[in-house]
């Protein structure tokens, strides 16, 4: 399984891919990172430029690396609204853009993350970033954060898969 991470931003968007176990490209046993990256757009530009030119980095990675799923950080909590704003709009664009690709679109908070990685749903950046590099076998906490935040989501999503799988089989 393919699982698209990304950690929405208007100004810089992360996003990471990882490889589940069973597929050809994972560690034995384990998870693999197979690309990561930030999409950036510049502040000094008109909004609606900004959001065209995420929307349209967002499809390219989609067609590119035909994701299984698209896992997005949900907007929980944001202290500044002008960036709860900006957060939310490059948000609905991954999400959009994940359907559109026919991705299953899946979405957790911070403390979902936490959680899954680091087993603390109250562990701090750094921890997680560390779980990363552990779970995916780097040998460095991948960088920026927002590249190390949207893999975290990928491998959380992959954490969660089966919970996730059997939830919905008992509700059926």
């Amino acid at each position: 399984m393919f699982v698209l991470g990304i950690d929405p931003g208007l100004s810089r968007c992360g996003y990471g891919l990882v490889a589940g176990a069973g597929d050809r490209s994972t560690r034995p046993g384990g998870v693999t990172a197979v690309t990561a990256g930030v999409l950036e757009t510049d502040p000094r530009a008109a909004l609606p430029e900004r959001l065209c030119l995420l929307r349209d980095e967002l499809r390219r990675l989609m067609a590119e690396h035909r994701p299984d799923v698209v896992a997005v950080e949900r907007v929980f909590f944001q202290v500044n609204a002008r960036t709860a704003m900006s957060v939310g709009q490059a948000s609905g664009l991954a999400l959009a853009e994940a359907a559109a690709a026919g991705a299953e679109v899946a979405q957790y908070t911070s403390n979902e993350v936490k959680q899954a990685l680091a087993a603390w749903g109250a562990a701090d950046k750094a921890q997680v970033r560390r779980m990363v590099a552990t779970v995916l076998g780097l040998a460095a906490v991948p960088g920026p954060p927002d590249v190390a935040d949207a893999l975290a989501l990928a491998v959380c999503h992959l954490f969660a898969a089966p919970v996730r799988r059997a939830v919905a089989e008992a509700r059926r």
